[in-house]
């Protein structure tokens, strides 16, 4: 489905320069020449985009679109003008609008780039809406985002998995969602009813593990107070959940294999034979076959355990889903702290699809936290989450090129950076060094994320 784009703007030129410009990029672009029209056509039509001019013959750009966010707080929209002043710049940034581009525009390749991220975090939007919708989750649960095609193929894989009652293998680096993907194969499964324990096999000693999972009777050890029951026996008819199975010790992974074999087990300091039902979900950041291999997990462990096996990837193999599971999170944790953090510029967008996020999903989640705890309100750039401007930039390497606009993106920032550094902070003594208007030079400057004096 075409993206939908409104341009409201008086200016005959704008319009015409807009349409060609969208029109090659089959994008459905309506176009209204003043606020009353422009409040009738969003009163019937949703828009992905508003492209609003600052100045029209009947109101303000800003006034329309803080009507437009008191119903739709997702909106997202452009302003553009001819008239830039530092105080316009101030409230739009307040407003949450997503960029303040000034005419008349120098590079149509940069309106393209800016109007292309715009929609990006339009669809992450509409997917986490329709994501809530569909599985019926309300905002702050986990969820598995799958926009890119490896996540897509993996959430196939596990819809097909879920209802068989068989045992299932998780794979995936350390804060990959393991334990969302495991919770997902319970709820989907004819066990959902039921409870699923989680345990966390390298977080325990061998004993504890040992007395956690087959439970203990009153004086099976020293400190045993109580006969308790193991997780064997309260998963029965549910899900067990082992987490990190790779690290079990070769006594217990021997224990677990006849566990699963004869569907019985003793309780420590007893003979009672007990049996349970339940459906296993391992989960580790190792290779199990490389570690039974290495001779350090049980081989005919591991074929009993290998049935169904689900790969998680890194997040820096499905950078496409970065942009979603931030904006995600954002909403999370602006809801849970009463903050109203956000939205995120273009530079923060382009700064975490581009970080490495070495924890993975965990590391992304964590830093729009601490983002969103340290920012009282408004966009955040890419300091916010603690990536510098070189990070930014990256290299350009012959192993890894930027992509073009990236690249220019960054040259434009160290220009820019340069001029404002050589004439301590002044917008109009660096705008006259550059040979362009104040007001472009400076919506440049605010486009970069750059933090001036003004």
């Amino acid at each position: 489905m075409k993206a939908k784009i409104l341009l409201v703007d008086d200016d005959p030129f704008t319009r015409k320069l807009f349409e060609g410009l969208l029109k090659k990029s089959a994008f459905d672009l309506q176009t209204s020449a003043n606020v009353t029209e422009a409040r009738k056509i969003l009163r019937e039509t949703d828009f992905n985009l508003l492209i609003l001019d600052q100045r029209l013959p009947d109101g303000n750009g800003l006034d329309l679109f803080a009507e437009i966010r008191s119903e739709r707080p997702n909106q997202l929209a452009i302003l553009i003008t001819g008239f830039a002043e530092v105080r316009d710049a101030v409230r739009a940034v307040r407003e949450g609008l997503f960029d303040y581009l000034t005419k008349p525009f120098e590079n149509l390749e940069e309106l393209e780039a800016v109007i292309g991220k715009a929609l990006e975090m339009d669809r992450a939007y509409r997917e986490i809406a329709n994501l809530r919708e569909t599985i019926g989750e309300l905002p702050g649960l986990p969820v598995l985002i799958n926009r890119s095609p490896v996540m897509e193929r993996l959430i196939i894989k596990l819809r097909q998995a879920a209802p068989l009652d068989t045992t299932v293998l998780i794979e995936g680096e350390s804060g990959t969602g393991k334990e969302i993907v495991a919770k997902k194969i319970h709820a989907r499964s004819q066990r959902s009813a039921r409870p699923m324990l989680e345990l966390n096999c390298g977080a325990l000693s061998e004993s504890l593990l040992e007395a956690t999972l087959f439970g203990y009777e009153k004086g099976a050890f020293t400190s045993a107070a109580k006969a308790t029951p193991g997780y064997f026996e309260e998963a029965d008819g549910g899900t067990l959940f082992l987490d990190e199975i790779a690290d079990m010790s070769p006594k217990l992974q021997a224990s677990l294999l006849r566990v699963l074999q004869e569907h019985t087990f003793v309780r420590l300091g007893s003979t009672v034979q007990r049996s349970s039902d339940f459906r296993l979900i391992c989960a580790t950041n190792k290779s199990l076959e490389a570690e039974m291999k290495a001779g350090n997990f049980r081989s005919d462990l591991y074929y009993r355990i290998n049935v169904v096996v689900l790969h998680l990837p890194p997040l820096r193999e499905r950078r496409e889903d970065i942009l979603p599971l931030a904006m995600y999170f954002l909403e999370h944790f602006n809801l849970k702290f009463g903050k109203t953090a956000g939205p995120l510029t273009p530079e923060a967008i382009v700064a975490l699809e581009r970080a490495e996020w070495a924890g993975n999903v965990r590391e992304l989640k964590h830093a729009v936290e601490r983002a969103v705890v340290s920012n009282s309100g408004g966009p955040l750039t890419p300091a916010a989450f603690g990536i510098a401007d070189d990070a930014v930039a990256g290299t350009i390497t012959a192993a890894q090129p930027l992509p073009f606009r990236e690249a220019r993106d960054a040259f434009d920032r160290q220009y820019f950076e340069n001029l404002l550094q050589l004439t301590s902070g002044n917008i109009s003594e660096a705008a006259r060094l550059a040979g362009i208007a104040r007001q472009n030079f400076y919506g440049h400057v605010l486009r970069l994320g750059i933090v001036t004096k003004s």
